[in-house]
């Protein structure tokens, strides 16, 4: 069992705001039981693997490739085999929380990452959709961004990749039966889609941001329900576990700028 111990040196800084946005990930993931934690940068994985070792003890974390791992201390500890017929059976059967990237999203949760401009002369090729809209149909998805900006947040996306709530609800049963977006996280704030028609809806912003400040990096108008509170900061074990344990080099502040 991972001690709880904090030491003086661990606690002497306040939490930073990677470390904000480590916690806010790790939420994501809360009351999921025993179900594939997916990640798609450092700040994700290392919320998930925090989960892990507080309050979503039933996780299944990777080593990002074929292999389950025992214990997220650990990045070499191996519990079992995943290989990659194995990751798209969970992913099928709704048994995977993934946490994607976004190049664009627009209110209602709609993701783009396969290209920038009009689809038959793009301005910038990304990565295409790849796996994005079988997993916003069959799992529940969360978003990562690590920088807030009008050029993520958008009235309208390009091309849809995942698919979002109203494009969910245009194709009917078969799109809306397993389709969950929990939250999106970004440098600045977590929203959930809990507005009416599930629109994104600004559930907390960070410590040092204002609603303004969200606001002014948001390319369309944001849902929000009475004040809107701080996001949660890690307790003194949660934080000793990020700074010592899952990120001692301090991988997650090259992802978010102080």
């Amino acid at each position: 069992m991972t001690s709880t111990r904090t030491s003086p040196d661990t606690l002497a800084h306040a939490p930073t705001r990677a470390e904000i946005c480590v916690v806010a990930c790790a939420e994501a993931w809360r009351g999921d039981g025993e179900v594939l934690a997916a990640t798609a940068g450092t700040v994700p994985a290392l919320g998930a693997r925090l989960a892990r070792l507080t309050f979503s003890p039933d996780l299944l974390l990777t080593d990002g490739e074929a292999l389950l791992l025992a214990t997220p201390e650990d990045p070499e500890s191996v519990e079992g085999w995943l290989p990659y017929r194995k990751h798209l059976s969970l992913a099928a059967r709704g048994k995977r929380h993934m946490m994607m990237g976004a190049s664009q999203l627009d209110r209602y949760g709609n993701q783009n990452i396969s290209c920038i401009g009009d689809w038959a002369r793009p301005e910038r090729q990304l990565l295409g959709s790849r796996g994005a809209p079988s997993n916003t149909v069959n799992h529940p998805v969360s978003y990562w961004v690590p920088r807030h900006s009008t050029r993520v947040f958008v009235e309208r996306v390009d091309v849809v990749s995942g698919v979002g709530h109203d494009r969910a609800v245009e194709a009917g049963p078969a799109a809306t039966r397993f389709h969950g977006l929990r939250r999106v996280v970004t440098d600045l704030a977590v929203f959930d889609f809990a507005a009416p028609r599930h629109r994104m809806r600004l559930a907390s912003v960070h410590p040092g941001v204002t609603v303004e400040q969200v606001r002014e990096r948001t390319g369309f108008p944001l849902e929000t329900t009475g004040e809107v509170p701080l996001s949660r900061e890690p307790t003194p074990a949660e934080l000793r576990l990020i700074r010592e344990v899952l990120d001692p080099h301090g991988a997650r502040d090259r992802e978010v700028r102080a």
